[in-house]
């Protein structure tokens, strides 16, 4: 059956899951060996070529999901997005980078790049005439993040695509904070999707990888940097991400609903000062994000008031946890300040709008009355005075 035809839940069941030929059970056997036949072989295996059984099947429904011709698994998200770049970047070579993005890909610009002889440039916005001004005649490289990681910004994905085009540029996008069931960034026009899959891919909070997705032509290039560097996966934990990846779109999908009415309700609290969350209508992109987004996603930020202290509140959740990483079935807030975005300085969090009283949200499965009490009663034992 063309994977064209299959519905999301069903993609994510059984595209790429490997036959089990000798027992017939119903999961996908794991193959831990790291030593393979070479002689008389089809495909000579290697796990650092990327081709072991789990990984070369994975790959597939990775590719699916985000309607790419191919793709590969890495160790980490960050482990995935510097292949991606190393592979198209070399000495005299330029990029243009969105300057609202993930700090752990920004501090990898800014600290190994220049070891490469590698020019770049971040964007003084994220609208696409910052992209436009950026450019130089050396550019070879577009890298956006929408939505961004913490503020949410939102950018015009097939108008950088479509500019990147003109001028023969390859665009990548670092796609984690939508995951492929909100956001699809091939089908407008850009070139190579990157995932922290340790985030919604893997969703329980057990896992750490990276993906890439995008042409075969581009994901070979990257494989080709990939043998040498040699940040592949181990087999064992592919078994576990397609296992968890089974259930992504049922797990995004209910995350999404939660996180539509956790928003709401911050939005309308006297105690929350601001909220950031492209799915309301408040949120300058909101009609930009309606259009190339399938939903808004389950990721969100907010600035308490004046006069509540940050961390008093954080450690006053009893259900939410005060926690690293995202995207977890369960809930979980960080301080972008102290996490995240620790590497930058705090004047580099300042031009980008990261205060120190800015909190990420990631909004889990939970029943959205428990999640709304638990924010209550933080607020008031954080000497909040003045509540919704």
């Amino acid at each position: 059956m063309s994977k064209k035809k299959l519905g999301l839940n069903t993609i994510c069941t059984h595209i790429g899951e490997i036959e089990d030929q000798q027992f017939k059970g119903a999961i996908s056997p794991i193959y831990l060996s790291t030593s393979y036949a070479y002689d008389d072989v089809e495909v000579k295996r290697y796990p650092r070529y990327f081709n072991t059984p789990n990984q070369e099947h994975l790959a597939k429904k990775i590719a699916a999901l985000e309607h790419a011709e191919d793709a590969l698994i890495f160790s980490s998200g960050m482990a995935a997005i510097s292949h991606m770049f190393l592979a198209f970047l070399k000495k005299g070579d330029h990029i243009v980078v969105q300057n609202t993005l993930y700090g752990g890909t920004r501090n990898f610009i800014k600290s190994e790049f220049p070891k490469y002889g590698i020019e770049f440039t971040f964007t003084d916005g994220y609208q696409p005439s910052d992209f436009e001004k950026a450019l130089q005649n050396n550019t070879k490289l577009i890298h956006l993040e929408s939505p961004s990681n913490p503020l949410l910004t939102i950018t015009d994905i097939k108008a950088i695509a479509d500019l990147a085009k003109s001028r023969q540029i390859i665009t990548t996008i670092d796609n984690t904070f939508a995951s492929p069931i909100n956001q699809n960034p091939i089908d407008l026009g850009i070139d190579l999707v990157m995932h922290s899959a340790t985030k919604y891919l893997g969703g329980h909070s057990d896992i750490l990888a990276g993906a890439v997705a995008g042409g075969k032509d581009h994901i070979e290039a990257i494989w080709n940097v990939g043998i040498n560097l040699g940040g592949s996966l181990s087999d064992f934990t592919v078994w576990m991400l397609e296992r968890s990846m089974k259930t992504l779109a049922l797990r995004v999908k209910a995350q999404n609903k939660n996180a539509k009415k956790i928003a709401a309700f911050l939005e309308n609290n006297k105690a929350i000062s601001k909220v950031y969350y492209p799915g309301l209508k408040s949120h300058p992109e909101y009609k930009l994000a309606k259009g190339q987004m399938h939903d808004f996603g389950a990721m969100l930020s907010f600035e308490l008031e004046e006069g509540i202290d940050v961390m008093a509140f954080q450690n006053q959740l009893k259900l939410i946890k005060p926690s690293m990483s995202l995207a977890g079935v369960e809930s979980t807030m960080l301080l972008p300040a102290k996490t995240s975005h620790a590497l930058l300085t705090e004047e580099e969090r300042k031009e980008v709008g990261i205060s120190d009283r800015l909190i990420r949200f990631s909004v889990g499965i939970e029943d959205v009355s428990d999640l709304k009490r638990d924010i209550k009663q933080a607020l008031k034992h954080s000497k909040a005075t003045t509540l919704a």
